[in-house]
Formats: C-alpha cells, sequence, structure tokens
C-alpha cells in the first residue's frame, strides 16, 4: 500500500515509532549469533601436507573477518575415504561450516566433489555456480573451472573450493553472504 501525504497519514496514526534501543538489541544479537559461527578447513592435497601455510592462514583469517571460529584446520589425503571421513568427523562434531580447499579439478587423483557428494543430503548448486561465475570473473581459472559442490549435511553447510590463492580469496568474498543466509534458514529450522 502506498501513502499519499495527508490523505493517508491518519492511518500512521497512533503507530509508536521504532524503539532505537530494540533495533540495536537485535542487530547485536543476529552479530553475536555470527561470531559464534564454527567453522573446519579441510585442506586435500597429495603433496606433503603442512598445516600453519600462507594458505591455512589467508583462509582462517578470511574465515575470521566474515565472523566464523575456525575449530581446525585438516590436512587429508586426496582419497574419497580420507575427504568423506574428515567432512563427516566435522558434521558430527557441529561446526556450521565446512570447507574443503582442493581435489575440485579434472584430474585422476581430483575427488574431492565425489567424496563431499557421498555426505550431503542436499545440494546447494547456486552457491557451487556463484563461485565458478565470480572465479572466472577474477581470472582464478582453476575456480572457473572447477568441479567442486556446495550441500547441505544435517546442519552443516559443505563447500569446496579451488586451491589457489586467487581462488579462496575470491571464493570466500562471494561465499561469505551466501553462507551466512544458509545457516540462518537451517538454524531457523532447527527452532521451528
Amino acid at each position: 500500500m502506498i501513502l499519499e501525504s495527508g490523505r493517508d497519514s491518519a492511518l500512521l496514526d497512533g503507530l509508536a515509532e521504532p524503539d532505537p534501543e530494540f533495533l540495536i538489541a537485535t542487530e547485536n544479537e543476529e552479530l553475536r549469533a555470527r561470531a559464534t559461527r564454527r567453522a573446519l578447513v579441510v585442506l586435500v592435497s597429495d603433496h606433503t601436507l603442512s598445516t600453519g601455510s600462507d594458505a591455512d592462514r589467508l583462509i582462517t583469517e578470511l574465515l575470521a573477518e566474515d565472523g566464523f571460529t575456525v575449530d581446525a584446520v585438516v590436512g587429508v589425503k586426496a582419497k574419497k575415504s580420507a575427504i568423506r571421513k574428515a567432512i563427516e568427523t566435522a558434521v558430527v562434531g557441529g561446526v556450521d561450516l565446512v570447507l574443503t580447499v582442493g581435489g575440485v579439478g579434472v584430474g585422476p587423483r581430483d575427488k574431492t566433489p565425489d567424496a563431499t557428494r557421498a555426505v550431503l543430503d542436499q545440494l546447494l548448486p547456486g552457491i557451487s555456480q556463484a563461485l565458478r561465475d565470480s572465479g572466472l570473473a577474477c581470472g582464478a581459472i582453476d575456480a572457473g573451472t572447477s568441479r567442486g559442490i556446495a550441500g547441505v549435511s544435517g546442519s552443516t553447510v559443505v563447500v569446496n573450493l579451488a586451491a589457489s590463492r586467487a581462488a579462496v580469496r575470491d571464493g570466500m568474498a562471494t561465499l561469505g553472504p551466501l553462507v551466512h543466509f544458509v545457516i540462518d534458514q537451517l538454524q531457523t529450522a532447527s527452532v521451528e
């Protein structure tokens, strides 16, 4: 309904102005809820696995900037069983987000999407496509040609990212609002 000044102003008479303290409290609750969100990072590689690398620090920093506490960064070999076990362990542990990095190409050892698909209850193809589109736009060819998928397992969002620094940086910029939106939906559904 569009109100015309004067003629329809009587409709607004008696309505209270929004309470600024309520609005601030509501905003603070939302920020607190997001600040307590937990993530686990799974690095998939056939190479020597070393946590504490530049890639680990970048991912952890970007997740923290987006309101996540990173429970752990776990390195696993590029084997379906190892990848799946790491994701399942994180889901059972109750994290809000599992972010896998690597193993999403077309090579014979790129098994991350296959292992991920096995644990998902629902696919989120829009997130996967948004990551590919933004990856191509920023010149991260590995992100643009990724077979990575995204979805939900239980109440955990699981997302595959390509491993290049550009793919991680751009992927996190794209992913943040989308993942928070899905987590909000999952948390609302679990309350109802």
